[in-house]
């Protein structure tokens, strides 16, 4: 077990929603995890084999309602942050995965993301920070952590992007805050009329609304933010916008 992903959380990943047997978004997935790749240094293999993998893997397992993960590692190396050469390891594997609940308590934690760190927006295997506040999280009776950033500015969930309205605005925060770039964030502001724009973290407790989204979550109302209860969960942007993405999924399994 030598391989540099294990030892020092040196690789790159996607998760993919299934659905109907099929891969939600895989090709603006597959996009993203070459960006991610390129940011580490890491040369994968050929789009079109990855797309392959893929559909032997949803072939294989036969899952109807999942998720589906593509890891991507440095391969065999040493003991050391020095990175061997030689070629990526790649896996792909498959999971079927309950329903989320009706709607999620979220908790903000007091350790910030680095907005300005040799690997914001990029999505790694280095997960333990996430790991500790999702803990936090459940610990308190919530669903989710949400991050500041080291400017006090609302950035993200532990594998969630954070929508909110404010003043009738539909808001979530611009890439550079440090939040990664979710796939399902992009769609969402494609198909509502949210804009991104900087907030404080604490503007989230004070929200009339506010929704988490994510591969396997799409659009999740937001009940309660440190223990306080927001004044509509779903609000009607929230139900907007999860109507919006069902529409969207009925009409494209690739947008």
């Amino acid at each position: 077990m030598r391989d540099h992903g294990l030892l020092v959380g040196d690789g790159v990943f996607e998760s993919v929603r299934i659905t109907a047997g099929q891969a939600f978004a895989v090709g603006r997935h597959l996009a993203r995890l070459g960006r991610s790749a390129a940011a580490l240094g890491l040369e994968l293999p050929r789009t079109g084999e990855l797309r392959e993998a893929v559909s032997a893997v949803l072939a294989a397992t036969g899952i109807v309602e999942g998720r589906l993960r593509i890891t991507a590692t440095s391969g065999p190396g040493g003991f050391s942050s020095a990175r061997s050469r030689g070629p990526a390891t790649v896996v792909v594997a498959a999971e079927e995965s309950p329903p989320w609940s009706p709607h999620v308590a979220v908790i903000t934690v007091p350790w910030p993301r680095n907005e300005r760190g040799a690997v914001a927006g990029v999505k790694t295997i280095s997960y333990a920070e996430n790991v500790l506040a999702l803990q936090r999280a459940h610990a308190a009776g919530a669903g989710e952590a949400v991050f500041a950033n080291t400017r006090g500015e609302l950035c993200e969930g532990t594998g969630t992007n954070v929508f909110l309205v404010l003043e009738d605005d539909l808001l979530t925060p611009p890439l550079s805050s440090g939040c990664l770039a979710g796939v399902t964030r992009d769609l969402a502001l494609e198909i509502t009329d949210a804009r991104e724009e900087t907030v404080p973290l604490a503007a989230l407790a004070g929200a009339r609304e506010a929704f988490l989204t994510s591969t396997t979550r799409n659009v999740h109302p937001i009940s309660a933010v440190d223990g306080v209860p927001l004044a509509e969960c779903p609000g009607p942007a929230t139900s907007g916008a999860r109507q919006a993405f069902a529409d969207l999924m009925a009409q494209t399994l690739d947008p």
